[in-house]
């Protein structure tokens, strides 16, 4: 026997309306007596979000009596803000379109092409159209990896490789920026770009500022003894080439005192003196994660032969190993994320394999072997860096990395460094993590987007969050660092809830935005 319950669950919502007697509803979604909290920086009010066909058509104190909406979520007692912007994704849409960790921690805006390597090679357009048909959970921006680009033309390992090398990656820098990539990123630290010189970086800043697009810039150095010379050189490189500058995962590795964090912070501050845009992202957390290469001289890195430099310096090596694990708080601070030696920190492989650790490095890991985690950073730093009003907040994790920042990082700045440290109000973090990274990108200027996103005002993209902060937790760690984040209890991307009353869906409501 159907029930009239039943009947009723079949018949389409704007039928309901008809047989009641009443009009179709004119918007998609009501949100009631919320505290919202725009994205500006500016502190919240209460008030209602009207939304329809995927935009916020009003925002703010305003009488609902006669308001008719498809569905209502009454927000009494909870916090709604803009949807969060991640400045530093990894990840393929095509293999996780649904990026779960990080719509569970409020991203709705994700970057992917980031410290050089970018995903569509010298057919970004074509992978741009490939995202859009799987579709995806987050919004996904695009930028063109210079890295990427050397390896397209086939570049010589070294620095100044021919103004003919150089004039092909501008080529097709410019078909990816007119196919709607955002910029270029730097990643100087890694090859093959740590053979680039400032010529090569400068020629092709230039060319994406000349598109409209903007440099993500991995420095060449982020050790103590460096960092200020390898920031400088960025700064130098986008002031020469006329473009804007974010600065990824702003940090200092081996720095215990904040006023070496001082230092770099008044190096972008003369900058911005000097006419540029400047700014930087952090990711809240003391250890970073990168293949094992890091600890490896260049001469024991390709192109070099790596067995050739084992037989013929091997002593040196391990001499070289011994004395940069130690500077780098030895070996418990490096803790493995790749097979066979997944959760085990070098000291304990070491152990296991009864060997020093340089050896069980040229021996049994090599510079290409494994990816890890490496304890090296300072808290108070890193706060620091946090605290300046240029900086924003980054994840530089993705669905298969073995670090909690690709699950905790934005769920970690409320629970830990508003609600625990008070360290920041929840306002100022807020924009941190949606105006100011969209700021940055341009999302929210209509000139370079379509759909202005990152703030809550009239006109932008419906990317929301509905949440009470004080339930907000981060739950990933470095032994399980694939937990998702708990406390967003609606998510919203263009107008479409991803998450319901705390429940992950199948949702797909966006794919690739492309810079006008």
């Amino acid at each position: 026997m159907v029930t009239l319950t039943r009947i009723l669950i079949l018949i389409p919502t704007a039928l309901i309306f008809l047989l009641s007697g009443c009009t179709q509803p004119d918007y998609d979604l009501l949100i009631t007596n919320a505290s919202i909290i725009d994205g500006s920086g500016s502190l919240a009010a209460d008030g209602h979000i009207l939304v329809h066909d995927g935009m916020i058509v009003r925002a703010g104190d305003f009488d609902i009596s006669e308001t008719r909406a498809a569905r209502t979520i009454d927000a009494a007692g909870r916090t709604v803000t803009p949807g969060f912007v991640d400045v530093h994704s990894r990840g393929v849409p095509q293999e996780t379109p649904r990026f779960d960790n990080f719509l569970s921690m409020g991203v709705t805006t994700i970057t992917l092409g980031l410290i050089g390597r970018s995903p569509g090679e010298d057919r970004v357009g074509e992978w741009m159209g490939e995202v859009d048909a799987v579709g995806t959970g987050p919004n996904v921006v695009h930028f063109t990896g210079h890295s990427t680009l050397r390896n397209l033309v086939d570049a010589p390992r070294r620095s100044n490789p021919g103004e003919e090398y150089i004039s092909r990656m501008k080529e097709i820098l410019e078909a990816s920026m007119e196919a709607g990539s955002f910029g270029i990123s730097f990643g100087l630290e890694f090859e093959p770009a740590s053979y680039a010189d400032k010529n090569e970086l400068v020629k092709l800043a230039r060319r994406a500022g000349e598109h409209g697009g903007m440099v993500m810039g991995h420095v060449r150095s982020e050790d103590d003894d460096r960092i200020e010379e390898s920031v400088q050189e960025m700064l130098d490189v986008a002031q020469e080439a006329g473009t804007d500058l974010n600065i990824s995962h702003l940090k200092i590795v081996y720095a215990n005192d904040p006023v070496r964090a001082e230092d770099v912070l008044s190096l972008m501050n003369d900058a911005r003196d000097a006419g540029l845009t400047v700014t930087a992202d952090l990711y809240p957390y003391v250890a970073s994660f990168t293949t094992i290469g890091i600890v490896f001289p260049e001469w024991a890195r390709p192109p070099n032969d790596f067995d050739d430099v084992v037989e013929e310096r091997r002593d040196e090596l391990a001499e070289y190993l011994r004395n940069r694990i130690t500077l780098r708080n030895g070996p418990e601070a490096t803790l493995f994320g790749t097979e066979p030696w997944t959760g085990m920190t070098l000291a304990e492989v070491s152990e296991e394999l009864g060997k020093p650790f340089e050896y069980v490095l040229i021996e049994d890991i090599g510079p290409e072997g494994a990816s890890a985690a490496y304890f090296v950073m300072n808290e108070e730093v890193m706060q620091r860096f946090l605290v300046d009003p240029y900086v924003m907040v980054s994840s530089d994790g993705g669905p298969e990395m073995r670090h909690p920042r690709g699950y905790g990082s934005f769920a970690k700045i409320i629970r830990k460094y508003v609600n625990e440290l008070d360290l920041l109000g929840l306002e100022e973090a807020v924009h941190k993590m949606s105006g100011l990274p969209a700021q940055t990108l341009g999302l929210t200027d209509p000139g370079k987007t379509v759909v202005s996103r990152g703030l809550i005002r009239e006109g932008f993209a419906a990317d929301l969050l509905i949440f009470d902060p004080d339930r907000v937790r981060d739950t990933a760690t470095f032994e399980e660092p694939h937990s998702f984040a708990a406390g967003f209890e609606w998510v919203f991307v263009n107008g479409v809830e991803v998450i319901e009353d705390g429940e992950r869906n199948g949702n797909l409501p966006s794919g690739v935005i492309r810079r006008r």
